[in-house]
């Protein structure tokens, strides 16, 4: 018999290629590290071909490895959607999904419920960053898909629009933070889009401000808010029930809105991304 490819061994070749080391991936799959580095000399041997270049920061794909990965991402698809077909198990197999924090703590319980519910034999690990973070991670491969923030003018066909949010001045109950000068801030990176409005905004009715707090934590930008030393800028989906959403017509500009869309990192995704964006494009709206 020829050499053939094992479907275990290229799911944890596409494991190495989206983690980027042998112990990251080494968790991912539920190996050791030296169990992963076996198979991949068994997979190079089965290739005939140098399939991971090792470096001082982990691993990288030689070219024939980037050949194989595109092979692999679209073995493993097809494999895994054949066995949901004639078990009715559900599709199988590891999704890399990226989250905002905030949409996380508003909307994932639900989406992941749901989805576990129909195919309770894939894996959704999720990885919580800013949008701009997560189009990172999308376009080095570490994740497969991600929910994102987009102007509500910037939806395309391959990404529409699936819900809008608005952006709110939160503060807490005392509103304290509101009578000092400059305004002190508490906000996301500099290029996600709440932290560009409120900077917008202010600049626009001539409201000298400071970023007292950035971070791309919702954990952090709360707490501050809570402590009554900056006012925040959240989507009101995120807004906790402690905390004081500021009048529109108060002494601050009005925010715009911002979209939810869905990217992937592929122009083809998996049946299991595939899959996962259709749940979340029925359900997502109406949460």
């Amino acid at each position: 018999m020829g050499a053939s490819l094992d479907i275990d061994l290229l799911r944890s070749f596409l494991a190495i290629a989206q983690a980027g080391t042998l112990s990251a991936a080494a968790i991912r799959v539920g190996r050791t590290q030296s169990a992963l580095s076996m198979q991949m000399q068994r997979l190079e041997d089965a290739t005939g071909q140098a399939l991971l270049h090792r470096t001082g920061r982990g691993v990288r794909l030689t070219r024939q490895g980037e050949r194989l990965l595109a092979h692999a991402q679209r073995i493993l698809a097809s494999h895994d959607e054949a066995l949901a077909d004639l078990t009715g198990s559900g599709l199988a197999g590891t999704l890399c999904f990226g989250c905002p924090d905030d949409y996380a703590a508003a909307f994932l319980p639900p989406l992941l419920r749901g989805f576990a519910a129909q195919h309770p034999l894939a894996r959704i690990e999720v990885l919580c960053a800013p949008s701009p973070r997560l189009r990172e991670r999308l376009a080095d491969g570490t994740l497969d898909m991600a929910l994102v923030s987009v102007p509500v003018t910037g939806a395309t066909a391959r990404e529409p629009l699936l819900r809008r949010e608005p952006l709110v001045w939160v503060a807490s109950p005392s509103a304290e933070a509101l009578q000092q000068q400059p305004l002190p801030l508490a906000l996301s990176d500099p290029d996600v889009l709440d932290h560009q409005a409120a900077c917008e905004g202010l600049e626009r009715l001539g409201i000298a401000y400071r970023v007292a707090y950035a971070s791309g934590s919702l954990t952090g930008l709360v707490a501050v808010a809570r402590a009554g030393t900056a006012v925040a800028v959240l989507t009101r989906c995120a807004v906790p029930p402690d905390l004081l959403v500021l009048p529109e017509a108060g002494q601050l500009p009005p925010l715009p809105q911002v979209g939810i869309t869905i990217a992937h990192a592929r122009t083809r995704p998996t049946a299991l991304a595939r899959a996962f964006s259709t749940h979340i494009a029925a359900v997502l709206p109406a949460l």
